[in-house]
């Protein structure tokens, strides 16, 4: 049904092209839990050097996993606490180079050596976060990081 082509070109153009690629693939979905199954195993198979790609979701109190790929992942995750936590908090992505240094990192894969994380708003609502783990540390850039919040934006629109 949908086929993914290898990425091709500088970091910026495989961007592009992945964020064609999500476009095409949520194109006339609205459920929010179809799209974040798909885009999760989109992104994971796109991009190199991941070990976990998902989405939580916020209940009202607490992020809670949703779809992903990769390992058996923490369930449940307070405001505040841990990469997720923090950026669902301050309302700004968390690119973390090496999670070991960061204060109160929950280590939901022991694999994971790098995580860039980005919020999930509808105007003022928070809706959850777009999380991605590396076991390779300083695997994110600014370049991941404007790739990933564009691709996260898809998602956003795709279930509005």
């Amino acid at each position: 049904m949908f086929d993914t082509a290898a990425l091709s070109g500088s970091k910026t153009e495989q961007y592009a092209e992945l964020a064609a690629q999500a476009r095409g693939l949520l194109a006339g979905e609205r459920d929010r839990t179809a799209n974040a199954a798909n885009l999760s195993s989109l992104v994971f198979h796109a991009l190199p050097e991941l070990n976990w790609v998902g989405f939580y979701f916020y209940d009202g109190t607490e992020l809670v996993v949703g779809p992903f790929q990769g390992r058996p992942a923490c369930v449940r995750i307070a405001l505040g606490k841990g990469v997720c936590g923090t950026a669902a908090l301050l309302r700004l992505t968390q690119r973390v180079a090496d999670v070991e240094e960061f204060p109160g990192h929950i280590p939901c894969d022991s694999a994971s050596r790098s995580e860039l994380v980005v919020p999930l708003f509808d105007g003022e609502r928070l809706l959850g976060v777009f999380d991605l783990d590396s076991p390779i540390t300083n695997r994110f850039d600014a370049d991941d990081q404007a790739g990933l919040e564009t691709i996260a934006g898809i998602f956003l629109e795709s279930i509005r």
